[in-house]
């Protein structure tokens, strides 16, 4: 029986309540494939996990992604062998570990030409993007694009991948600097939704036109915005929550707007189905290996340090993606 060091999260709260164990882990059992993570990604979802805005049953791990090498495979399962580099997601709670037991059909083998810091920090992200762009709202050339937090992990890839589609990218984030950020991602331009009139500015640079699709990772501090950026029969997408929930409204409120279509998705049931997620994630490599995608790291903790790389997320102190390396 191995080792692995573990998060266990036993209450909800600050990034002080992430403590590391260490735990006995067995064998793989039939269909699971046994892992050395070398690479673990870091998404905010994990955070409204910490915090219990998500609520978990408790005591839990947290994570949802990482990358490593196979070292045992159980029973039935002939997909992978010792030896392989994979990258995985939505495996079930658990992924900040230094090792870690997993259903082989939540893995897929990383190409040669994508290392495993690289394939952490940005395949959940990524996978993310490809269901936003390519099944809620299909981009396309005449489109254009409204990405909230678009200096982020996720926001950059959304902006890169539409950009690459032909669309008119407007990017949104937080300060001067993430505007530049975010103008280096590919946004044709860029507004600070700091400032009280980031609406008018939106409005502005499309040319009164408005977005086709809001992309929305924010929430709260947004979300109204975001309706008054949507065209007439725009859709407004909502796929985060970063500002907090966004509080009820009236719905038709959407009428008002313009007849707007609001959604909210999820990366999880777009990939329930194995051979779906293997395409998807097949779409997701070919992006990176043609240069349409990065892996934007925008900062690597050592694993021991997990606290501090969610207080360096909720401070918004990072642009591109976190990384946490055992």
């Amino acid at each position: 029986m191995n080792k692995t060091l573990a998060v266990q999260l036993t209450e909800f709260g600050p990034p002080e309540v992430l403590t590391l164990r260490e735990f006995d882990l067995p064998a793989p059992r039939g269909g699971e494939i046994q892992l050395r993570q070398t690479a673990i990604g870091f998404n905010y979802i994990d955070v409204y996990q910490r915090t219990g805005k998500y609520s978990l049953p408790t005591p839990t791990g947290l994570g949802h992604e990482a990358a490593g090498i196979v070292e045992a495979v159980g029973e039935n399962v002939t997909d992978f062998r010792p030896g392989d580099r994979i990258v995985y997601m939505n495996a079930g709670i658990g992924a900040y570990a230094s090792h870690r037991n997993i259903p082989a059909e939540r893995a897929v083998r990383l190409p040669d030409g994508i290392d495993e810091v690289s394939a952490a920090a940005m395949f959940f992200k990524a996978m993310t993007v490809q269901y936003l762009i390519h099944k809620t709202y299909r981009v396309g050339p005449d489109d254009i694009v409204l990405v909230h937090a678009a200096a982020g992990g996720v926001g950059q890839i959304l902006s890169r991948w539409a950009k690459a589609l032909g669309a008119t990218v407007i990017g949104t984030a937080g300060s001067p600097e993430k505007c530049m950020e975010a103008e280096r991602a590919g946004c044709d331009v860029a507004i600070d939704y700091s400032r009280e009139d980031w609406v008018a500015r939106v409005v502005e640079a499309t040319g009164g036109r408005k977005a086709g699709v809001v992309y929305d990772s924010v929430g709260k501090h947004t979300f109204m915005g975001s309706l008054d950026c949507a065209r007439q029969f725009g859709h407004v997408v909502v796929f985060g929550a970063a500002s907090g929930p966004i509080p009820p409204f009236d719905v038709e409120l959407l009428n008002k707007k313009g007849g707007l279509y609001l959604t909210r998705p999820s990366v999880f049931p777009h990939n329930a189905d194995v051979s779906v997620f293997r395409e998807n994630a097949k779409m997701v490599f070919d992006a990176y290996s043609n240069g349409i995608i990065r892996a934007n790291i925008g900062a690597r903790f050592p694993f021991s340090e997990v606290a501090r790389a969610h207080e360096s997320a909720e401070a918004r102190a990072t642009t591109g993606a976190i990384v946490m390396v055992p």
